[in-house]
């Protein structure tokens, strides 16, 4: 069973950074798309960043020159950089894989999680003066 597991979240003034990082377990398949996704209170989940094995990232507009995702295979690990934070921004953030699905699959996949299919846990992240 493939596993996912996040820290970095915490509490941040607006225009503040944090990092979220995301360990993966173990990779099933060489081609994959990783993502970043969140849910705030009352919403519904939706994407923030992805990246597949190929490199190619894509992110939701609202996070656009703020936040990047990186990955480091050596470690298996995912990373969220998030720069110039707002308070729109408070939620619990997940990462999440899917194997097999790489390119246009992957670029879809952040407008529908439903596309990923192992999830960790969350980690919360909250921006409040």
């Amino acid at each position: 069973q493939v596993q996912l597991v996040e820290s970095g979240g915490g509490s941040e003034q607006p225009g503040g950074s944090l990092r979220l990082s995301c360990v993966i377990s173990e990779y099933t398949n060489s081609e994959y798309c990783l993502g970043w996704f969140r849910q705030g209170t009352g919403k519904e989940r939706e994407g923030v960043a992805v990246i597949d094995s190929d490199g190619t990232t894509n992110y939701a507009d609202s996070v656009k020159g703020r936040f990047t995702i990186s990955e480091d295979n050596a470690k298996n690990a995912l990373y969220l950089q998030m720069n110039s934070l707002k308070r729109e921004d408070s939620a619990t953030y997940y990462c999440a894989v899917v194997f097999g699905g790489a390119g246009d699959y992957c670029s879809r996949a952040l407008f529908a999680y439903q596309r990923m299919y192992y999830w960790g846990k969350g980690t919360l992240v909250s921006v409040s003066s």
